[in-house]
Formats: C-alpha cells, structure tokens, sequence
C-alpha cells in the first residue's frame, strides 16, 4: 500500500512491506504515542518503582510505551489490514489534533492486588481521547473486527506482574505516584502497529500511521 494526501491532510506512510497473506497472520493494534518530554518523566517513574519491585514485573521500556485504542487480534489475516487502513484514514481525517495528559500511577485490578500497573491518559477536553477510541472501535467493527464489550479506559500499560503479589513496598510506592503528573501531549496521529513477541520482549512495528486535523 502506498499511497498518501497533500496540503497537509491526514496521510498514510508508504509501506513496502505492508504484511501480505504470504507472512501469515499477525497480532495488530492502533494506538497513539505520547511526547518524549512525558515518555522520559514515564521512564524515570518506571526506574524508581524498579527499585522496589525485584523481578516480580516485567516493566515496559520507554521506547514501547504507547496508548492503545483499539487490540485487533493476535492473529488477525494481514487481507483485512488494507480495508481497516482505508477506514482509520477516514477516521483521521474526521478528527482534529487534541492534548492528552498523562497523570497518576494505577493498577488492575487494583493496587491491593495488581496485575498491570499503569499510568492513566485522558483528553484535555473530556472526552476527546474516548470519543477517538469509539470512532475506530466503530470503524473497525465495519472491516469485520469484533466490538469492545468493556468501556474504554483511558491508560498506559508500564508494567506487568509476574504472577506472584508485589511486594508491599512497590505497591506503597505506586501509592505515593497517584497523583503524579507526566505531562502534557499533543495527540497529531494514530498508528496501526504490528506486534511481534520474543522471550526478550515485545518489538513494535508501526505499520501505518494517519495524521489527523491541524485545528
């Protein structure tokens, strides 16, 4: 695929090695990234809970952190990629840029018994960064992906417990980081991802990437 829009518009990067049927198929996402001034405040929080955590979480490296918007699949048909890449181009081009700020450090379930720790995301003006995530669920659901069940919760995943309850200092730290502001972002484009999985972690390879509307 390759093709793109001038004067400014919502575009989509030239790929040539958008995934074909030949690769089989492939674990996807959309997402947004916050600025570096919030991704490096985010990795310097991550280095400080390190600290008190030993080896029960895996923590996410800085160069991964991302909001995700939309989960496809693992193992979504690269065929269905084109059509669903037409439809978020459509939907970048409805939507003007926006902020979003990263505040607060949280858990789920919960911090009592955590098992993704996570630093909350949401639009400046509420709603903007919910309202985004809806209108691609919607698009998605035209290409054929399956609807979200749960509601959208506004977060950045920056780590995942091992399996066995943190220690009670990680899980005080973490408190103490509820309030913590990250940041101010401004929100310019959404990606679709390919995700690939190894023992020595995640790598994600953006795939395409829609500019949304100077406002």
């Amino acid at each position: 695929m390759g093709w793109s829009e001038g004067g400014g518009g919502p575009r989509m990067h030239s790929r040539d090695d958008f995934p074909t049927s030949d690769t089989g198929s492939v674990r996807a996402f959309i997402a947004v990234r916050m600025n570096s001034k919030s991704v490096a405040a985010i990795g310097a929080a991550i280095d400080e809970l390190r600290g008190t955590s030993g080896d029960a979480v895996r923590w996410v490296k800085p160069a991964n952190l991302h909001v995700t918007l939309k989960f496809l699949g693992p193992a979504v048909d690269p065929r269905r990629l084109e059509p669903l890449a037409e439809a978020l181009h459509d939907v970048a081009t409805a939507t003007s840029e926006f902020d979003a700020s990263a505040r607060g450090v949280g858990a789920f379930p919960n911090l009592a018994h955590p098992a993704v720790i996570w630093v909350g995301i949401r639009g400046i003006e509420s709603g903007t960064l919910a309202a985004l995530a809806a209108r691609i669920d919607k698009a998605a659901a035209l290409c054929g992906f399956e609807r979200e069940q749960k509601r959208w919760n506004g977060h950045l995943t920056i780590g995942r417990v091992r399996g066995r309850r943190p220690s009670a200092t990680l899980r005080d730290a973490a408190r103490a980081m509820a309030e913590r502001e990250f940041g101010i972002s401004r929100i310019e484009s959404l990606t679709l991802y390919r995700s690939h999985l190894s023992d020595e972690g995640s790598r994600y390879e953006p795939l395409a990437t829609f500019l949304l509307q100077r406002s």
